[in-house]
């Protein structure tokens, strides 16, 4: 299968439609010196790697290929192979090359192979869930074909697509990777597939199919070979390139690993989502109909960015974990080994509508249906709120579960409005109070609302019951699933056992002429705790082996100073996280007001 300079044009998949679908705006490749030192809310927290680490261009990567001769070019799925071929291969003509091309998609078994190996991992047809694949990468290749691809001494050799270091090839590895939100939007847009499908399907079983199948073999794969990768290439752009020698990015990694990481968040409207976001984050298309979610810091979808000399660059958050889980997680990395266990993202209702009465699975339900390793056990710190909000949270103490679920299922079927405070408790929700949701606990946040929600780190694992007889923004209805809800709620969390069990009862443990630092107590199946370290001047800080999460959620901006030297400066709203291996840390105020930080960890 030598493809000897063989002239490629566009997929036709990508001829008649936009390649990504959003009103998000797309990472600027390259930023210049205001915009990086730019005081506020930062959209690209970036890493500074010095001058000479980021290269831009296919024309200077061509310059390393030619240098190379023969090369592999593996990649996440969603990356647009054959733009990519042919700008190379104009590159390399240009420089006298001919060029032997081997693609990886020649050697994909055929679709229905594939489908037939993966269908046990879907779920039904129209669920929005499946389960952890358990296959290898390899199964979905002609793998002995693929291995037995000679190399042609008289060529350039390059062997491309995803899974290319399959190939039986000893030769440097050039890995592209993309942002899963990147990913998501071209997927919106019809402009890519599922890794070996021909055809394209709705959003959510696109989705399904990369979270459970694509997603799972992929990071699988980038585990096994990220220390043979010799260069790591930004693919998000589809007119240009940035990209770094693996030797400087596995440096920044372990730089990172000892003093602060921060990602890039990203945001997305919904049926319910809020004004609060658009109001108080920079930087955002203020021409979206509303922001619900933040992914402030989600860590299977966020990425890190890398700049030098102004070019900016992203790499996924796995690669952190796989290469240094011991120095971020500490004490807990032998439990969690590469998975990051917490997450903070936010709920914005403010202006909005209320999140649907949901509750989530619980640890053997999560395992047993869906393969994960851990449950979305929540909690919800209102970070602000408008007068009169509420949380819904817990049952009224009369509650029957079968008069409760044929309620339900005759609101959905009947397209009839339930009264649901018949059956869950409404709580007035005050600015940085703290809600407790274990797995099986019934809840949802009301209108006016601006939630951080800290939780375990599954994340989309969301037993809708009611969603008040709406749509989405597409005019689609949203996937009610009171079978699986049912598998999984408590109904033992109901009457008064809900504000004993169920609000954190904050109590000071330490405090000075300048600081406290108060305990927010998490319920007893959560396996992380909470805390907030409030300040004038300044407070210091060990990280006790365990990774701090934390956010600035009252104050203008705070400074980081860590063991190794490095300084960071934060704002109000920021995620930022302390690995274990960072040791000592300060945190300085730089505001009028006094500074509160919000910080998540781990139980002992």
């Amino acid at each position: 299968m030598k493809q000897k300079d063989r002239q490629v044009s566009r997929n036709e998949i990508l001829e008649d439609t936009d390649l990504r679908n959003t009103d998000q705006f797309i990472l600027p490749f390259q930023i210049d010196e205001e915009a990086l030192n730019r005081e506020g809310y930062k959209l690209f927290p970036i890493r500074n790697l010095g001058s000479g680490k980021i290269f831009n261009g296919y024309a200077s990567l061509a310059d390393w290929i030619g240098k190379e001769g023969t090369v592999i070019i593996d990649g996440f799925v969603g990356i647009f192979w054959n733009d990519i071929q042919i700008r190379l291969n104009e590159e390399l003509r240009d420089r006298g090359h001919q060029v032997n091309w081997v693609l990886t998609n020649d050697f994909l078994k055929p679709t229905a192979q594939i489908e037939e190996l993966v269908s046990p991992f879907l779920g039904a047809e129209r669920s929005v869930w499946g389960s952890k694949c358990t296959l290898d990468l390899e199964e979905l290749f002609d793998i002995v074909a693929l291995k037995d691809v000679k190399i042609d001494k008289d060529c350039v050799n390059i062997c491309m697509g995803t899974g290319a270091s399959l190939v039986g090839w000893n030769a440097p590895i050039a890995y592209f990777d993309l942002p899963k939100n990147e990913l998501q939007y071209r997927m919106r847009a019809g402009s890519v597939r599922n890794l070996g499908m021909t055809e394209i399907k709705e959003s959510f079983q696109m989705y399904k199919h990369y979270y459970f199948i694509d997603w799972v073999l992929l990071s699988n794969h980038k585990k096994k070979l990220v220390s043979r990768f010799d260069v790591i290439v930004d693919g998000q752009w589809g007119d240009t390139i940035n990209w770094m020698y693996t030797k400087d990015f596995l440096k920044s990694l372990r730089d990172i690993s000892t003093s602060v990481i921060r990602v890039r968040p990203w945001f997305e409207p919904g049926t319910w989502g809020g004004q609060w976001i658009k109001q108080h984050i920079p930087g955002l298309n203020k021409e979206v109909i509303n922001y619900a979610w933040s992914f402030a810091f989600i860590v299977p979808e966020n990425g890190l960015l890398f700049e030098s000399d102004g070019y900016l660059m992203e790499t996924s958050f796995d690669f952190l974990m796989f290469t240094q889980s011991e120095n971020v997680l500490g004490n807990h990395s032998k439990r969690f080994k590469d998975e990051f266990p917490i997450r903070f993202n936010f709920l914005d209702t403010f202006d909005g509508g209320n999140l649907s009465i949901q509750c989530h699975p619980s640890l053997k339900y999560i395992k047993d249906v869906f393969g994960e390793n851990i449950t979305q056990d929540e909690s919800y710190y209102i970070l602000d709120c408008k007068k009169g909000a509420k949380v819904y949270l817990g049952f009224q103490d009369n509650i029957d579960p079968t008069t409760f679920k044929n309620a339900l299922v005759d609101s959905q079927e009947h397209n009839r409005k339930l009264e649901i405070e018949k059956y869950v408790q409404t709580h007035d929700a005050f600015k940085h109070d703290l809600f407790l949701i274990p797995n099986g606990t019934i809840h949802s946040a009301g209108t006016g609302n601006m939630v951080l929600e800290i939780s375990a780190t599954p994340y989309i694992f969301t037993f809708k019951m009611y969603d008040w007889l709406r749509l989405d923004l597409n005019g689609k209805s949203r996937p009610i699933n009171i079978d699986h809800a049912f598998e999984n709620l408590n109904f033992e969390l109901k009457g008064e056992k809900v504000p004993q069990e169920l609000f954190s009862r904050p109590k000071t443990l330490d405090k000075g002429s300048d600081y406290e630092i108060i305990h927010y107590p998490t319920h007893k199946q959560h396996f992380y705790d909470i805390r907030r370290l409030d300040f004038d001047s300044q407070i210091r800080r060990n990280t006790d082996g365990s990774c701090q999460v934390m956010m600035l959620v009252e104050g203008d901006f705070i400074t980081l100073e860590t063991e190794n030297g490095e300084s960071h400066n934060l704002f109000y709203a920021e995620t930022f996280v302390i690995p274990a291996a960072t040791g000592n840390f300060r945190l300085i105020n730089n505001g009028e007001t006094r500074a509160r930080v919000i910080n998540a960890y781990l139980k002992p």
